[in-house]
């Protein structure tokens, strides 16, 4: 596996990992402002958070890395 270098064209670059995952944050953001605005416990903002951001941060890594290539596949006709 190569290593992503800055000058590489073939592998992601980190602001289009941050453009391609912020809608994901933002709609995972929302859901806990919605909770929270509906008047449950704000522990539940707490235990929905993490999660959220750990899925957005393995986004950004594949995005940013070029996890998401399809490396080794070919075209059969």
């Amino acid at each position: 596996m190569d290593v992503p270098t800055p000058e590489d064209p073939t592998n992601g670059n980190r602001k289009q990992a941050a453009l391609a995952i912020l809608p994901f944050l933002l709609l995972g953001l929302a859901d806990v402002v919605l909770l929270l605005y509906w008047g449950l416990n704000p522990l539940w903002g707490f235990v929905i958070l993490p999660p959220i951001l750990f899925i957005s941060v393995l986004g950004w890594i594949a995005f940013k890395s070029g996890f998401v290539r399809h490396e080794g596949v070919t075209d059969v006709e």
